[in-house]
């Protein structure tokens, strides 16, 4: 019932900026949360960063003070701004959404957007 798009992804230096995006499509009202995972080859996938339907975020320690998660309900989209780039950034950034539905709640993801940091 959910369909995830991501993009803003790309190739930047070390201490430079990207921003991600992620727009839904389908039931966008029955969506609670939304957010990121973060996965580097050869590693298993990371969280990153959630927002609730509320506003309310949480960022894991290793990106604090560097990204930021928002949303924007009117555009069915949240983002991730990702500041002071280092080369551990580089991966995969796969958005992901938890959709209600009778009660239960369902995981749904993008396809995913490659960031690279070159050092």
């Amino acid at each position: 019932q959910v369909q995830l798009v991501e993009s803003g992804g790309g190739l930047v230096q070390a201490g430079g900026s990207l921003r991600l995006s992620c727009t839904a499509s389908g039931t966008i009202f029955s969506i609670k949360g939304m957010g990121w995972y973060h996965q580097t080859p050869g590693k298993e996938r990371e969280w990153v960063a959630r927002i609730s339907e509320g506003g309310a975020t949480n960022l894991t320690r290793r990106v604090q003070g560097r990204f930021t998660i928002s949303r924007d309900n009117a555009k069915n989209t949240v983002y991730l701004y990702m500041n002071s780039l280092n080369p551990e950034d580089t991966g995969v950034y796969y958005c992901f959404a938890v959709h209600e539905r009778a009660s239960r709640f369902q995981l749904h993801w993008g396809q995913g957007t490659q960031v690279t940091v070159s050092s």
